[in-house]
């Protein structure tokens, strides 16, 4: 059996300023140099240089404005330096239940609020635009629902927590897709599941009574009874099994990582896991490097330009 190649943390471009560059370079043109604003390729891209031009500035012919790769990417104006981002979202896709942000500020030396940050801006990059629904002929969909929140019998006083409802499509063997719901019931959960799930596949379900007459609309449908102490069937065919390990895994990390997240920032988490479970065929580095590849227009900012005092 072959093992996964090991992270060589000694890579330069966790420690360079210049191999960070080149390396994101790479990543995000691949065909060349592209201008962030008119988007034009490297026959009208000029790389400046001189003894005070830092490295890696290049100018556009048609815009005539100067840029480098982390303009129009999460990294753009960042203060912290290229190298610790490559090395955040290396870390951030190696853990399997996920890293905390005060975790990562240990490791990198930043404040907790910049590594905070940092990591909400790499779960942007997270969010990748489905390139069609998942499965399809001779594919399982496995769908269901959970709750995120804490226990009212854990908490010493106040109101109960709030409970925040989760819906996931599992393929198996193949990708995953996560959703922050208002309610589970049919008319909220059918738009998702039939946008996002082959109509060719087979659909896999607990007993519930949301999903009968979604089934009908799928190739086949099969359900377990798990208020019977029945989670599989038909010669371990028809189970839920992929899909209630991937909210295992999830409240893991929630819990036992982060401890408690705002509904808010909910749906950054679940692009997280959804990501990271996606692409776990991948070893490490280049899963890494699998979530940098999104970077691009996926500016984070808190603050907008037009609420700053300078106007």
């Amino acid at each position: 059996m072959n093992k996964a190649p090991k992270t060589d943390l000694n890579d330069p471009s966790f420690h360079d300023e210049n191999a960070a560059r080149e390396r994101l370079e790479r990543l995000l043109w691949p065909n060349g140099p592209v201008c962030p604003r008119c988007h034009v390729g490297s026959e009208r891209i000029v790389k400046m240089e001189g003894k005070t031009t830092r490295p890696g500035l290049y100018n556009c012919r048609d815009c005539r404005k100067p840029f480098t790769v982390t303009v129009g990417t999460v990294f753009e104006r960042s203060h912290i330096p290229l190298h610790k981002w490559l090395l955040a979202g290396h870390f951030l896709m190696c853990s399997k239940k996920g890293m905390s942000a005060l975790q990562l500020s240990r490791m990198l030396g930043v404040t907790y609020e910049a590594a905070w940050f940092m990591f909400h801006r790499l779960r942007e990059c997270a969010k990748v635009d489905p390139s069609g629904p998942l499965g399809g002929t001779n594919k399982v969909i496995e769908v269901d629902e959970t709750y995120i929140g804490g226990k009212a019998r854990n908490k010493a006083y106040g109101p109960a927590p709030k409970k925040h409802a989760v819906v996931a499509l599992v393929e198996r063997e193949g990708g995953v897709r996560s959703f922050h719901v208002a309610n589970v019931d049919a008319k909220t959960l059918r738009p998702i599941v039939v946008k996002h799930a082959s109509r060719k596949s087979y659909l896999m379900t607990d007993e519930s009574g949301v999903y009968p007459k979604m089934g009908d609309e799928f190739a086949g449908h099969g359900t377990v009874n798990h208020s019977a102490n029945e989670y599989v069937r038909s010669g371990g065919f028809i189970h839920s099994n992929s899909v209630e390990s991937y909210f295992a895994l999830l409240k893991r990390g929630l819990y036992g990582t982060f401890h408690s997240i705002s509904e808010a920032h909910l749906p950054r988490y679940l692009a997280e896991f959804d990501f990271r479970l996606s692409h776990k065929k991948l070893s490490d580095t280049e899963r890494g490097e699998a979530l940098l590849s999104h970077a691009k227009g996926k500016r984070l900012m808190y603050r907008q330009p037009d609420e700053t005092k300078d106007g």
